[in-house]
């Protein structure tokens, strides 16, 4: 089924509506997940609806939340989301970083208490909009094995990172720690297709192809993947005060409690550095220039970070976005959620 961005954006926002999240909120949200399908992220897309209404109606994501911005420095401040849409919170929070960077050259905003808050993507090119550079982390619950480890301790806990250009493209950066993120095989198990034996392992920690049977994941490049993710744990969840490692809730264990999660916004402003128009000029030239780079037997081209996102995103705008028939017969649906939901075996972080 092929859907246009405003069409699936709409379709999400009606749901997460029924579901009892705000009309505001409910719109931030269908804009998160509508961006990650526009960019071929389905993992992070409409996919994750059915988990977020879920959560919503049975009170594990607050419909109302109080949300609270503290500044505790010069450049520096808490959000407090009160487990509300991490979407929400994780926008917010960014504008409070963007703001606080436009008067002091560097913020760094921790959000605390929150919700899952989709594709880091989104918020690091929010900075980038407002000719800023920015890095965002966060942290998941465990499910990846640590380097030379049989069971998992750590989660996908992603980084993300955006730089603006003067032609109006970004460089962006966004990945899990992990070979791949769960959303992949999430993809994968939905599609029916198998999944590369260097992603995941099974119970008994041994590789498998098969989305259905992987337990856990593997960091990438093994040591130096497991030692970003702790630090992406140690920012976004010690430094906080924050539950870490093994110690971070559940993305399914109880749907009606809030899950607590903490990310880390660090926001700079070039203009304090650097001469902004030749800082932008210079972000030009090195995508220009890393795209003429000789490419590789087999390979058509060199792109930059975040290029093939902004080309599938542009093929979507003809062609409509591809969303799976059972998510999209959801979304059209009536149904809110299941007594009989089993999460863990549909969605994952």
């Amino acid at each position: 089924m092929r859907v246009s961005k405003e069409d699936l954006h709409q379709l999400i926002q009606t749901k997460i509506e029924r579901a009892g999240l705000t009309e505001e909120h409910a719109d931030i949200v269908a804009d998160v997940l509508a961006f990650a399908d526009a960019r071929g992220i389905h993992s992070h897309g409409a996919v994750r609806v059915e988990y977020y209404s879920e959560r919503i109606a049975k009170g594990g994501i607050t419909n109302r939340p109080d949300f609270r911005f503290e500044q505790t420095g010069p450049t520096s401040g808490i959000f407090h989301g009160d487990n509300g849409s991490g979407h929400v919170a994780a926008k917010r929070a960014m504008e409070e970083a963007i703001r606080i960077a436009g008067k002091n050259g560097v913020a760094v905003v921790g959000v605390k208490n929150m919700s899952h808050s989709g594709a880091l993507a989104y918020f690091v090119e929010q900075a980038a909009s407002c000719d800023f550079v920015a890095l965002s982390v966060c942290q998941s619950d465990p499910m990846v094995v640590p380097f030379g480890g049989a069971e998992d301790y750590f989660g996908t806990n992603p980084i993300a990172f955006a730089a603006p250009t003067d032609d109006g493209r970004m460089l962006t950066f966004d990945m899990a720690t992990t070979v791949q993120a769960w959303g992949k095989v999430l993809h994968a198990r939905s599609r029916g297709e198998s999944i590369p034996p260097t992603w995941a392992v099974d119970a008994d920690g041994a590789p498998t192809t098969d989305p259905a049977k992987v337990n856990a994941l593997l960091p990438i490049a093994g040591p130096k993947g497991y030692g970003l993710m702790m630090m992406v744990d140690v920012l976004s969840g010690i430094l906080l005060g924050l539950p870490f490692g093994k110690h971070v809730s559940s993305m399914y264990a109880d749907l009606s409690k809030g899950r607590d999660l903490g990310q880390l916004h660090i926001v700079i402003n070039p203009a304090f550095f650097t001469d902004i128009e030749a800082f932008k000029a210079n972000m030009s030239e090195v995508l220009d220039e890393v795209s003429a780079v000789k490419p590789a037997p087999g390979v058509d081209r060199v792109y930059y970070p975040g290029e093939r996102g902004r080309l599938r995103e542009k093929a979507y705008e003809e062609q409509g976005i591809e969303i799976v028939d059972d998510i999209y017969d959801y979304l059209i649906s009536d149904a809110i959620h299941f007594d009989n939901y089993d999460g863990k075996n549909k969605f994952a972080e």
